[in-house]
């Protein structure tokens, strides 16, 4: 009945397949997190939503703070109870759900991110020049036409240049792009189904963007690669690279380039990014490697050098500004932006 379920060690295991540096180390961590794996995600705001100190904290359904770039497992268990599709997928042994943290909903155009610098990294809107930033409005698209957000326990290596695209990682978490018909919550962290990567540089670096859906979407069943989302949802990948492609030019930057021409890869090579980049954040908390400014702070990674107590993830929660009225939005946000062919 055991192996039936399915344990979290099996999914550990069965993903790293090939990539075996890590895999004592992660099975392990696998023991020591399965708690967090059956647990419902809640979040805490504090400061004022539309200003500068907002931010969003993670924590456990038994309220222990946790940090959602390290603490959430990136592959999420199949059979456990809470936090899971009403209605779960049929899978076979190749078959792995994700855990995403949605930052930004569908339709919406804050630029709100994991503060990968900050303590416990809570979600927080972008700021550039003492402004708070928002994506444009290009024509026709609204915000961002995606429910946008991030694998956690993943990291793009800035010291590790890409065999593919020749640049280097950009600092953070991988990206999802997650393709379903329902829009989502800043903070609510969802099982996804990957379906294929779009590999964007964005100013010399390596972005890669993760198309995914959310595993308890009624179209879930019905799209397994890439191939089945250009069949049933025609010009929606065309969009995507438009939207990733123009983004920025409002701003006044230049367009953003990307790999394979701007073609998608299939589920087969995305599967070998997320690998890639789990094992960089592995040796990321594992303070293998240089992270530069990264926050490590986590409750749970097994014999992480940066790991604290769950007071002293209290603590920075207590330390942030108390929750408030949100501030207006500007007008300009929801302006169109026309540019020319």
């Amino acid at each position: 009945m055991r192996l039936l379920l399915r344990s979290p060690l099996w999914y550990t295991s069965a993903f790293l397949g090939s990539h075996t540096a890590f895999k004592s180390e992660l099975v392990t961590q696998a023991t020591t997190s399965y708690l967090l794996k059956t647990m419902h995600y809640q979040t805490e705001e504090r400061g004022r939503p539309n200003s500068c100190d907002y931010r969003i904290y993670f924590k456990t359904s038994d309220g222990k703070y946790i940090s959602p770039f390290h603490d959430i497992p990136l592959i999420a268990d199949g059979d456990q109870e809470n936090n899971v599709p009403s209605k779960k997928l049929k899978k076979n042994d190749n078959e792995v759900l994700y855990n995403m943290v949605v930052e930004v909903p569908r339709w919406s155009n804050a630029k709100m991110e994991i503060a990968t610098k900050e303590p416990l990294n809570p979600i927080k809107q972008d700021v550039k020049k003492g402004k708070l930033r928002y994506v444009a409005n290009v024509f026709p698209h609204k915000g961002y036409i995606w429910n946008y957000g991030a694998l956690p326990q993943t990291w793009e290596d800035p010291n590790h240049t890409d065999k593919d695209t020749k640049c280097c990682g950009d600092n953070d978490p991988i990206d999802v792009c997650e393709i379903g018909t329902l829009v989502c919550s800043p903070g609510q962290v969802i099982q996804v189904k990957v379906l294929g990567v779009l590999a964007m540089i964005d100013e010399g670096e390596t972005d890669w963007k993760l198309i995914a859906i959310n595993a308890d979407d009624p179209e879930a069943p019905s799209l397994n690669s890439i191939e089945d989302v250009r069949k049933s949802r025609s010009g929606h990948l065309e969009a995507t690279v438009d939207w990733f492609k123009k983004y920025k030019v409002p701003d006044g930057k230049p367009e953003n380039q990307f790999a394979f021409n701007g073609q998608f890869k299939d589920k087969d090579f995305a599967v070998e990014i997320i690998k890639s980049t789990h094992e960089h954040w592995m040796a990321l908390v594992q303070k293998q490697t240089n992270g530069g400014e990264i926050d490590c702070k986590n409750v749970s990674v097994c014999e992480s050098p940066f790991r604290f107590t769950g007071e002293d993830a209290c603590n920075v929660v207590k330390s942030a500004p108390a929750g408030g009225e949100a501030l207006p939005v500007s007008p300009e946000v929801d302006k169109w932006h026309f540019l020319s062919k």
